[in-house]
Protein backbone atom coordinates (compact mmCIF):
# COMPACT_ATOMS: atom_id res chain seq x y z
CA UNK A 1 0.00 0.00 0.00
CA UNK A 2 2.99 2.77 0.71
CA UNK A 3 4.12 1.36 -2.44
CA UNK A 4 0.88 3.02 -4.03
CA UNK A 5 0.34 5.91 -1.37
CA UNK A 6 3.71 7.69 -2.48
CA UNK A 7 3.09 8.33 -6.69
CA UNK A 8 -0.91 9.05 -6.08
CA UNK A 9 0.14 11.79 -4.16
CA UNK A 10 3.12 13.19 -6.54
CA UNK A 11 -0.02 12.93 -9.24
CA UNK A 12 -2.62 14.47 -7.51
CA UNK A 13 0.25 17.30 -6.85
CA UNK A 14 1.32 17.67 -10.29
CA UNK A 15 -2.81 17.49 -11.85
CA UNK A 16 -3.23 20.49 -9.18
CA UNK A 17 -0.44 22.96 -10.22
CA UNK A 18 -1.50 22.14 -13.50
CA UNK A 19 -4.50 23.03 -12.71
CA UNK A 20 -3.24 26.29 -10.18
CA UNK A 21 -1.06 27.26 -12.69
CA UNK A 22 -3.44 27.29 -16.26
CA UNK A 23 -6.09 29.48 -13.78
CA UNK A 24 -3.12 31.94 -12.62
CA UNK A 25 -1.87 32.05 -16.66
CA UNK A 26 -6.04 32.87 -17.31
CA UNK A 27 -6.46 35.47 -14.65
CA UNK A 28 -3.43 37.00 -15.65
CA UNK A 29 -4.35 36.64 -19.52
CA UNK A 30 -8.07 38.19 -18.47
CA UNK A 31 -6.89 41.47 -15.93
CA UNK A 32 -4.67 42.18 -18.99
CA UNK A 33 -7.46 42.56 -21.43
CA UNK A 34 -8.85 45.80 -22.12
CA UNK A 35 -11.87 47.35 -23.93
CA UNK A 36 -11.29 50.83 -25.04
CA UNK A 37 -13.83 53.29 -26.47
CA UNK A 38 -14.27 57.02 -26.89
CA UNK A 39 -17.98 58.44 -26.14
CA UNK A 40 -19.61 61.40 -27.66
CA UNK A 41 -21.75 64.13 -26.13
CA UNK A 42 -23.10 67.22 -27.74
CA UNK A 43 -25.92 69.60 -27.57
CA UNK A 44 -27.25 72.93 -29.25
CA UNK A 45 -27.79 75.96 -27.22
CA UNK A 46 -28.40 80.09 -27.78
CA UNK A 47 -25.83 82.57 -27.30
CA UNK A 48 -26.34 85.37 -24.09
CA UNK A 49 -23.79 88.16 -24.19
CA UNK A 50 -23.06 89.88 -27.50
CA UNK A 51 -19.77 92.01 -27.98
CA UNK A 52 -19.14 94.75 -30.95
CA UNK A 53 -16.50 97.21 -31.78
CA UNK A 54 -16.01 99.73 -33.63
CA UNK A 55 -13.52 102.11 -34.33
CA UNK A 56 -13.10 105.67 -35.44
CA UNK A 57 -10.29 108.39 -36.84
CA UNK A 58 -9.45 111.66 -37.71
CA UNK A 59 -6.30 112.45 -39.15
CA UNK A 60 -5.05 116.29 -39.39
CA UNK A 61 -1.44 117.82 -39.50
CA UNK A 62 -2.02 119.37 -35.68
CA UNK A 63 -2.07 116.84 -33.29
CA UNK A 64 -4.15 118.72 -31.10
CA UNK A 65 -6.58 119.51 -33.39
CA UNK A 66 -6.82 116.11 -34.46
CA UNK A 67 -7.57 115.35 -30.47
CA UNK A 68 -9.88 117.60 -29.75
CA UNK A 69 -12.21 116.27 -33.11
CA UNK A 70 -11.21 112.68 -31.97
CA UNK A 71 -12.65 113.39 -28.19
CA UNK A 72 -15.68 114.76 -29.85
CA UNK A 73 -16.50 112.85 -32.11
CA UNK A 74 -16.61 110.01 -28.54
CA UNK A 75 -18.69 112.06 -27.04
CA UNK A 76 -21.10 112.56 -29.87
CA UNK A 77 -21.11 108.21 -29.80
CA UNK A 78 -21.73 108.10 -26.63
CA UNK A 79 -24.62 109.99 -26.94
CA UNK A 80 -25.69 108.34 -29.97
CA UNK A 81 -24.92 104.98 -27.74
CA UNK A 82 -26.82 106.01 -25.17
CA UNK A 83 -30.24 107.04 -27.01
CA UNK A 84 -29.90 103.46 -28.47
CA UNK A 85 -30.90 102.10 -24.66
CA UNK A 86 -26.65 101.32 -24.04
CA UNK A 87 -25.92 101.86 -20.34
CA UNK A 88 -21.97 103.58 -19.55
CA UNK A 89 -20.98 100.07 -18.07
CA UNK A 90 -21.73 98.55 -21.06
CA UNK A 91 -19.40 100.25 -23.20
CA UNK A 92 -15.59 100.61 -23.45
CA UNK A 93 -13.81 103.23 -24.88
CA UNK A 94 -10.23 102.66 -25.87
CA UNK A 95 -7.12 104.73 -25.14
CA UNK A 96 -6.00 106.72 -28.35
CA UNK A 97 -3.29 105.60 -30.38
CA UNK A 98 -1.37 107.92 -32.30
CA UNK A 99 0.40 107.64 -35.52
CA UNK A 100 2.72 109.83 -37.73
CA UNK A 101 2.32 108.93 -41.21
CA UNK A 102 4.78 110.03 -43.84
CA UNK A 103 4.82 109.53 -47.92
CA UNK A 104 7.50 109.10 -49.88
CA UNK A 105 8.53 111.19 -52.60
CA UNK A 106 9.88 109.95 -56.14
CA UNK A 107 12.65 110.74 -58.81
CA UNK A 108 11.72 110.53 -62.41
CA UNK A 109 13.14 107.30 -62.40
CA UNK A 110 10.47 105.53 -59.78
CA UNK A 111 13.22 105.72 -57.16
CA UNK A 112 12.37 106.64 -53.42
CA UNK A 113 14.20 109.98 -52.55
CA UNK A 114 13.13 111.10 -49.38
CA UNK A 115 10.06 110.96 -47.21
CA UNK A 116 6.93 114.46 -46.57
CA UNK A 117 4.94 114.32 -43.09
CA UNK A 118 1.23 113.84 -44.21
CA UNK A 119 -0.28 114.44 -40.61
CA UNK A 120 -1.13 112.42 -37.54
CA UNK A 121 -3.56 109.79 -37.27
CA UNK A 122 -5.86 109.22 -33.89
CA UNK A 123 -7.59 106.18 -33.68
CA UNK A 124 -9.67 105.15 -31.06
CA UNK A 125 -12.24 101.95 -30.55
CA UNK A 126 -15.34 101.48 -28.73
CA UNK A 127 -16.55 98.37 -27.40
CA UNK A 128 -20.48 97.44 -26.54
CA UNK A 129 -20.54 94.53 -24.19
CA UNK A 130 -23.80 93.50 -23.26
CA UNK A 131 -26.74 90.38 -22.88
CA UNK A 132 -29.33 92.61 -24.94
CA UNK A 133 -28.76 91.24 -28.26
CA UNK A 134 -31.20 92.20 -30.54
CA UNK A 135 -30.91 96.09 -29.34
CA UNK A 136 -26.74 95.52 -29.56
CA UNK A 137 -27.59 93.20 -33.37
CA UNK A 138 -29.81 96.49 -34.57
CA UNK A 139 -27.53 99.23 -33.69
CA UNK A 140 -24.80 97.67 -35.21
CA UNK A 141 -26.82 97.42 -38.75
CA UNK A 142 -27.93 101.13 -37.82
CA UNK A 143 -24.13 102.47 -37.64
CA UNK A 144 -24.45 103.86 -40.47
CA UNK A 145 -26.24 106.88 -38.77
CA UNK A 146 -23.19 108.03 -37.30
CA UNK A 147 -21.05 107.78 -40.76
CA UNK A 148 -23.70 109.86 -42.14
CA UNK A 149 -23.07 112.66 -39.30
CA UNK A 150 -19.51 113.07 -40.18
CA UNK A 151 -17.81 110.31 -38.46
CA UNK A 152 -15.36 108.06 -39.74
CA UNK A 153 -16.88 105.29 -38.36
CA UNK A 154 -15.90 101.00 -38.94
CA UNK A 155 -17.96 98.53 -37.55
CA UNK A 156 -17.39 95.11 -37.07
CA UNK A 157 -19.76 92.16 -37.33
CA UNK A 158 -20.92 91.37 -33.25
CA UNK A 159 -19.26 88.59 -31.49
CA UNK A 160 -21.74 85.86 -29.72
CA UNK A 161 -20.79 84.42 -26.10
CA UNK A 162 -22.09 82.16 -23.29
CA UNK A 163 -21.50 82.84 -19.70
CA UNK A 164 -22.31 79.67 -18.40
CA UNK A 165 -19.48 77.44 -20.77
CA UNK A 166 -18.46 75.88 -18.13
CA UNK A 167 -21.39 74.31 -16.88
CA UNK A 168 -22.31 73.14 -20.46
CA UNK A 169 -18.62 71.83 -20.39
CA UNK A 170 -19.49 69.27 -17.25
CA UNK A 171 -23.01 68.34 -18.32
CA UNK A 172 -21.32 67.28 -21.71
CA UNK A 173 -18.47 65.45 -20.13
CA UNK A 174 -20.89 63.38 -17.65
CA UNK A 175 -23.00 62.59 -20.73
CA UNK A 176 -19.78 61.55 -22.63
CA UNK A 177 -18.67 59.58 -20.23
CA UNK A 178 -22.36 57.71 -19.86
CA UNK A 179 -21.99 57.26 -23.59
CA UNK A 180 -18.55 55.64 -23.96
CA UNK A 181 -19.79 53.21 -21.18
CA UNK A 182 -22.77 52.11 -23.22
CA UNK A 183 -20.39 51.46 -26.02
CA UNK A 184 -18.01 49.47 -23.51
CA UNK A 185 -20.91 47.60 -22.11
CA UNK A 186 -22.06 46.40 -25.59
CA UNK A 187 -18.87 45.16 -26.60
CA UNK A 188 -18.58 42.87 -23.42
CA UNK A 189 -21.43 41.75 -23.37
CA UNK A 190 -20.94 40.51 -27.05
CA UNK A 191 -17.88 39.16 -26.41
CA UNK A 192 -19.28 36.93 -23.36
CA UNK A 193 -16.87 38.83 -20.61
CA UNK A 194 -18.32 41.92 -18.06
CA UNK A 195 -17.12 45.26 -18.07
CA UNK A 196 -14.79 45.90 -15.11
CA UNK A 197 -12.89 49.42 -13.83
CA UNK A 198 -11.69 52.06 -15.29
CA UNK A 199 -7.93 51.78 -16.51
CA UNK A 200 -8.09 55.29 -18.01
CA UNK A 201 -9.56 58.13 -19.27
CA UNK A 202 -8.95 61.50 -21.19
CA UNK A 203 -10.93 64.14 -22.51
CA UNK A 204 -10.92 64.92 -26.61
CA UNK A 205 -11.36 67.70 -28.52
CA UNK A 206 -13.96 69.89 -26.88
CA UNK A 207 -15.39 72.58 -29.85
CA UNK A 208 -17.84 74.52 -30.28
CA UNK A 209 -19.66 75.23 -33.92
CA UNK A 210 -21.87 77.26 -35.33
CA UNK A 211 -25.45 75.38 -36.30
CA UNK A 212 -25.96 73.87 -39.10
CA UNK A 213 -22.75 75.15 -40.30
CA UNK A 214 -19.77 73.74 -42.63
CA UNK A 215 -16.90 74.56 -39.88
CA UNK A 216 -14.14 72.06 -40.38
CA UNK A 217 -13.38 70.33 -36.91
CA UNK A 218 -9.80 70.37 -36.25
CA UNK A 219 -7.61 68.85 -33.92
CA UNK A 220 -7.05 71.54 -31.01
CA UNK A 221 -10.74 72.83 -31.18
CA UNK A 222 -12.97 74.83 -32.76
CA UNK A 223 -14.58 77.94 -31.19
CA UNK A 224 -17.27 79.97 -32.78
CA UNK A 225 -17.62 83.54 -32.01
CA UNK A 226 -19.40 84.14 -34.92
CA UNK A 227 -23.16 82.96 -34.89
CA UNK A 228 -25.72 83.26 -31.81
CA UNK A 229 -26.69 79.95 -32.21
CA UNK A 230 -24.25 76.74 -31.57
CA UNK A 231 -23.35 73.19 -30.93
CA UNK A 232 -21.10 72.61 -28.14
CA UNK A 233 -19.47 68.78 -28.91
CA UNK A 234 -17.03 66.67 -26.90
CA UNK A 235 -15.33 63.61 -26.37
CA UNK A 236 -13.81 61.34 -23.98
CA UNK A 237 -11.50 58.14 -24.45
CA UNK A 238 -11.92 55.17 -21.90
CA UNK A 239 -9.65 52.34 -21.07
CA UNK A 240 -12.02 49.64 -19.15
CA UNK A 241 -10.40 46.56 -17.62
CA UNK A 242 -12.69 43.26 -18.69
CA UNK A 243 -13.89 40.54 -15.74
Amino acid sequence: MKNYLAPLIIGIAIVLGIFLLGNAYKYKYKTGETITVTGLAETNFVSDQIVWKGDYSRKTMDLKSAYAQLKEDERRIRQYLAGKGVSEKEMVFSAVSIDKEFSSRYDDNGRITGSEFTGYNLKQTVTVDSRDIEKVEKISREVTELIESGIEFNSSSPSYYYSKLSELKIDLLAKASADAKLRAETIAKNSGSSLGSIKKASMGVFQITGQNSDEDYSYGGVFNTSSRNKTASITIRIDYAVD
